[in-house]
């Protein structure tokens, strides 16, 4: 059996529910699991944080799946209805969309039961939302629909996890938004943790509860979260490449002395990012050590230089427990939000 196997952990993911809960205080916790739960698996991790006020999902189909496993929590459709019959799903689902556009009001004309909505309001990034500009007609429009019962505020932040801040979307949004008087639900997981201001009513945590950092300067560690991922394989050869030798496709990486090089049953076929250049770290006998070359879709190389004692059958840590996946992701370019998404379902998953 091919070694590569991504180990979940229930627990990690209660304690950073816990760690989310310590900082939303009397806001309620909606938690992300969209993508099949960032790549942890979605019932798997709806069970472990059965702890959350709510779920947001991405659709109807995943809606569907936790409804059958006999969710009962309140489920926050993050884009809305994409067709008419995505409202009748919210009807007989019990769902909760996010609306951001005036097509979407009109749709809900056709519903004939009430409805709890998230107003979604653009406030600079640009993505979705209604214009701030429009906040009174919409509002007002919503006041004459039958088919909406509670209405929560909602906005998205474009730079809660950079020192460029949030003041410049948070402030426009709260002056529009105060004299309703109805419910908000603005923080991500980076507003979540740096700025209280913004918890109010309902928070939307995501990347913290897979125990990752959303900032670029602060880890995961020190935010007291644990990696509820660790992806692990194991040395399945090992090459002894002299100077001036090459090492995979490419010939990216070229030995100036004798080295000991294994071989890992992982690539770019199973969500390691091709892109990862030569340096990116990962773990060999819990040592830390780097890859060497270009990753190949099956495989990759690691430098066995200073660990003698590795050789076939030698535990390898891509990312997880010691090899935190942010640095990892930092190494090749991206964001741990990637890695963890575009874990390949051929990748087995094991809770632990």
């Amino acid at each position: 059996m091919r070694p590569l196997l991504a180990r979940i952990s229930p627990d990690a993911l209660a304690h950073n529910l816990a760690v989310a809960r310590r900082h939303a205080g009397r806001a309620k916790i909606i938690s992300v699991i969209k993508a099949n739960a960032y790549g942890h698996g979605l019932g798997r991790a709806a069970r472990a944080l059965s702890g959350s006020d709510g779920y947001a999902v991405l659709n109807v189909e995943e809606a569907v799946q936790l409804r059958q496993m006999g969710v009962e929590k309140p489920l926050l459709l993050l884009e809305g209805p994409f067709d008419p019959e995505d409202l009748g799903a919210c009807v007989e689902l019990r769902l909760m969309p996010a609306l951001h556009s005036m097509h979407q009001l009109d749709w809900l004309t056709q519903v004939a039961e009430p409805l709890s909505v998230f107003l979604k309001f653009n406030t600079g990034m640009n993505r979705l939302g209604f214009p701030l500009a429009e906040f009174d007609t919409v509002i007002a429009r919503v006041k004459e629909q039958a088919s909406i019962a509670q209405v929560t505020l909602m906005t998205h932040f474009a730079t809660a996890d950079e020192d460029f801040g949030i003041d410049w979307q948070w402030h426009r949004f709260l002056e529009k938004s105060r004299p309703a008087g109805l419910p908000i639900s603005a923080a991500n997981s980076a507003a979540l943790l740096r700025y209280p201001e913004t918890h109010r009513d309902w928070v939307r945590a995501g990347i913290m509860l897979y125990g990752a950092s959303p900032f670029a300067d602060v880890g995961a560690e020190q935010l007291g979260l644990k990696p509820a991922m660790t992806l692990q394989s194991q040395i399945i050869a090992v090459q002894t490449v002299k100077p001036g030798e090459a090492v995979g496709y490419g010939l990216t990486y070229m030995a100036d002395e004798t080295t000991r090089v294994g071989i890992v049953a992982c690539g770019y076929a199973d969500g390691y990012p091709r892109h990862a250049p030569t340096g990116t770290p990962v773990l060999v006998n819990g040592r830390r050590t780097r890859t060497l070359g270009r990753v190949s879709m099956d495989m990759l190389a690691v430098d066995l230089a200073n660990i003698p004692e590795a050789g076939i059958g030698s535990p390898v840590v891509l990312w997880g427990e010691g090899m935190p996946v942010e640095e990892v992701a930092r190494a090749a370019g991206t964001i741990s939000y990637e890695l963890l998404c575009a874990l390949a379902p051929r990748v087995a998953l094991r809770e632990e």
